[in-house]
């Protein structure tokens, strides 16, 4: 059986699904916090999504 490479059997950063944020046009990464409903994120923090709405 062949075991991860990183510690803790994590998937490295680099592996992990990005999206590009609709409000600064800048990716962002996807988060543990985020796992139930990535499909719906469109902005990468609170301010972002703030400034949408403005």
């Amino acid at each position: 059986m062949a075991k991860n490479k990183n510690r803790g059997g994590k998937t490295a950063k680099s592996n992990l699904p990005e999206k590009i944020c609709v409000t600064c046009q800048r990716p962002f990464s996807w988060r543990k916090k985020w796992a139930r409903d990535w499909e719906q994120v469109k902005y990468c923090s609170k301010r972002c999504a703030g400034e949408a709405r403005s």
